[in-house]
């Protein structure tokens, strides 16, 4: 049966969506073009903005997916299921190490390299990256605070700093897998940061 005269072609929405979040991976917001996001979501461009908006909508629905993905959830994930929180942090920085660098995707944290040099027009792109951003600190400062009121850190322990220590250190990995250091140096890296638990790891 021929297809209705006039009735959008349709697509795969969840894979062109996934290609659109390798392409922002890979490149960040700013230099990536309309026109080589239809072409890598195979998709024309009245079918994007029909799909997903304009590009600013679709970028933050890829931030999402990239959340949800295996690769962007390993933090939400140790941080659920580790029993302590030194576990909880180390197992981020050591999964932050090999996935950061894992040579089958574009290097580093979606959320924390896609924002580089946005325009000052674009900038609410930046402020929703940086709130994502600051949620991951906040889950982080909220497990070692928990931590804290169990006894596993010391009371004098200043939670605030230790978690921005931490977070700090993930956006390092990030930007240092970006410069094409390997899991091996990233792993080196991830030990030397944990030696800064108090108490030791």
């Amino acid at each position: 049966m021929s297809r209705a005269r006039g009735r959008p072609r349709t697509f795969d929405r969840d894979a062109a969506l996934e290609a659109a979040m390798h392409l922002f991976w890979e490149r960040g917001f700013e230099a990536t073009s309309l026109g080589e996001l239809t072409e890598a979501m195979g998709i024309r461009p009245g079918s994007l903005y029909a799909a997903f908006g304009d590009k600013k909508a679709l970028f933050r629905e890829a931030v999402e997916v990239y959340g949800r993905s295996p690769l962007g959830s390993f933090p939400a994930r140790a941080l659920a299921e580790e029993p302590t929180a030194r576990g909880a942090v180390s197992r981020i920085l050591r999964e932050a190490a090999v996935v950061y660098a894992d040579p089958s995707h574009p290097a580093g944290c979606l959320a924390i390299s896609a924002a580089t040099n946005v325009t000052v027009q674009d900038e609410e792109i930046a402020e929703f990256l940086r709130d994502v951003r600051n949620a991951g600190l906040a889950a982080i400062e909220g497990r070692l605070r928990r931590a804290q009121e169990e006894g596993e850190l010391p009371a004098g322990v200043d939670v605030s700093a230790l978690a921005s220590y931490f977070a700090a250190v993930v956006q390092g990995l990030s930007q240092r897998a970006r410069d094409g250091a390997d899991a091996a140096e990233l792993s080196q890296v991830a030990e030397l940061a944990l030696a800064a638990w108090p108490g030791g790891v």
